[in-house]
């Protein structure tokens, strides 16, 4: 069995080849392809861990175990920590252990990324990030990469010297003030905290906006009436007919006949944006496939590379 340190992961996922392969990801989950139970997960009042397995025939057999502590940040440790396993598919040998913080950090803003590609206003040129911690991080470096009109980053979070410190990282990212500042008036939202309350209000957004939330473990990013006004798009139609932790907390009681899944708005099968004025919302739960595409990616070019360690198992 291979094993893989974050180090090892971290210099051998491909962004642009992870995007790709979460759009295929998505495409294939949305067919039907993949066997996905719902996310299970224990958790107490710090913190807890949570279950992902997966089967996506062709790229991985693979379950992720990941620990989600929002105040670990205070002791200069992911909020995120877990691993992931693959399996072989013809008869279940285990083939690989690789860390998972790199991975789940980066596919999940890939994720958000996909949806941005496929769902934002042309000619969209203000990003704002809301919240600059490890997710904020990771959608400076996928989204940018979709906007090829990109002209203004604006960056937000509730500490400011936390903004100033990941807008340092490119030379068209400023510090907003305030979450409002930073929503006014921009093509694309993404929403990057670990809130209990709504940080997003839709009064601050422009008709034409793309959001997308990947937070909302212990609570909504966002507010009643910006879900009620949206369309809404998801990795998985079980984000609003599950409760949480396998669901979304801001989709709890919407009617399932208004989300669509985003592999469906990329094979073609629902319609992307219908209008320049209307309002996108990709809300995230996390999904298997997600770890599944990327791993796989990881591990191929670990093999082929040479890279890890073998262990007997």
């Amino acid at each position: 069995m291979l094993v893989l340190s974050q180090t090892d992961v971290e210099r051998l996922l491909d962004v642009d080849a992870m995007l790709e392969a979460l759009e295929r990801a998505f495409v294939a989950l949305s067919r039907g392809d993949a066997i996905v139970p719902p996310r299970i997960a224990a958790f107490g009042e710090r913190g807890g861990v949570a279950a992902m397995p997966g089967w996506l025939p062709g790229v991985a057999l693979e379950v992720k175990l990941v620990s989600v502590f929002p105040d670990n940040h205070r002791a200069g440790k992911p909020s995120h920590q877990g691993l992931i396993a693959l399996f072989d598919e013809s008869d279940g040998t285990p083939i690989a252990l690789m860390d998972a913080v790199h991975i789940t950090a980066m596919r999940t803003a890939g994720g958000a990324a996909v949806s941005v590609r496929a769902l934002a206003r042309r000619g969209a040129g203000v990003l704002a990030i809301l919240g600059a911690g490890t997710q904020g991080a990771a959608h400076l470096v996928t989204v940018p990469r979709v906007m090829p009109e990109l002209r203004e980053i604006r960056v937000a979070s509730r500490t400011r010297e936390h903004a100033v410190r990941l807008a340092s990282r490119r030379p068209d990212a400023a510090v907003a003030e305030s979450f409002e500042a930073a929503v006014r008036g921009a093509d694309v939202v993404c929403c990057c905290t670990d809130a209990r309350e709504p940080i997003l209000r839709a009064e601050w957004i422009a008709p034409g906006t793309h959001i997308t939330a990947v937070g909302g473990t212990f609570g909504p990013e966002l507010d009643a009436a910006t879900v009620q006004r949206a369309r809404i798009v998801v990795e998985w139609r079980g984000a609003a007919e599950h409760p949480p932790p396998a669901g979304a907390h801001e989709l709890q009681g919407v009617d399932p006949g208004r989300i669509v899944e985003i592999g469906a708005v990329l094979s073609g099968q629902a319609p992307g944006r219908r209008t320049d004025t209307e309002i996108t919302v990709y809300k995230s739960t996390g999904h298997a496939v997600e770890d599944a595409a990327a791993a796989r990616l990881v591990y191929d070019r670990a093999r082929a590379e040479g890279a890890g360690r073998e262990v007997g198992v």
